[in-house]
């Protein structure tokens, strides 16, 4: 509808491959650092902070040829189902007894054709700490030269740093922590979203603009899911500038109400 009423060829604030902002910019170059010599990285981030861009961005340096990423996200599983999504990221076809064995490996066969392997577990978070432990002696055993990445929210790190669990933190050779982003930030990212599919930028009016800002709190995903909702009451409204009457179109809707006005609302 919004491609249809304002003449777009592609939808804002969806694009596919979205660029990174400089912060995960920052952190995507010290990995690949550490990627070239091996190492043990923990990225935590709230929920819609970008850390899914970055895994993202992560994926696709297979595309270059010198670079095998291996991701997992599926991270409420067991042990062996993990280990047979890492042999799906490697193309692997084995034997589940000889799973261990297959995956080390193909590990060390990439890294003799001078490859930088990153192994990516996205939602990490999410894993249980006995699971965890097992991918840790697994990825002992394979070649140095490699580069695992954790992502997750900030439980992660405190899990880590309880006191049975400090063979992992132990081996973490970086750490970064992605935030909300500042509102000038925020607006910057907005602004690049319009340029994107050739909107003006008054597309938002200063009102509704400083709703958004307001309401999405330096998080990405929630100014994004905010900005194009907007867009979307503005063009049933057949207006191709969005007030802060559309921006409040979005806001009455019951997800975007936190627990104390949900819980007020069902007080008559």
């Amino acid at each position: 509808m919004i491609k249809a009423t304002l003449g777009l060829t592609h939808e804002p604030f969806h694009r596919n491959q979205a660029p990174l902002l400089p912060p995960q910019q920052q952190i995507a170059e010290i990995l690949h650092i550490h990627a070239q010599h091996g190492g043990f990285a923990v990225i935590l981030g709230a929920p819609g902070v970008g850390k899914t861009v970055l895994r993202e961005h992560l994926e696709q340096r297979t595309d270059r040829g010198e670079t095998i990423v291996a991701s997992v996200s599926r991270t409420l599983h067991s042990y062996l189902n993990l280990l047979l999504q890492l042999a799906d990221a490697f193309k692997l076809d084995a034997p589940l007894r000889q799973l261990e064995s297959a995956l080390i490996q193909t590990a060390y066969a990439h890294v003799r054709e001078r490859k930088t392997l990153y192994l990516v577990i996205d939602e990490a978070h999410l894993l249980d700490i006995g699971v965890l432990r097992k991918l840790r002696l697994l990825f002992e055993r394979f070649p140095k030269k490699h580069l695992l990445v954790l992502l997750g929210q900030p439980d992660l790190m405190h899990t880590l740093a309880l006191l049975p669990n400090a063979d992992i933190k132990s081996r973490i050779t970086y750490s970064a922590t992605l935030w909300p982003l500042a509102d000038p930030d925020l607006r910057a990212f907005i602004s690049t979203e319009l340029d994107a599919v050739r909107l003006g930028a008054n597309t938002f009016d200063e009102a509704a603009l400083d709703l958004i800002l307001r309401n999405a709190q330096g998080n990405l995903r929630l100014a994004r899911h905010l900005c194009h909702g907007s867009l979307l009451e503005a063009c049933r409204d057949g207006q191709r500038q969005v007030s802060i009457a559309h921006v409040n179109d979005v806001l009455i809707q019951p997800h975007w109400r936190s627990h104390e006005q949900l819980i007020k609302g069902q007080v008559k």
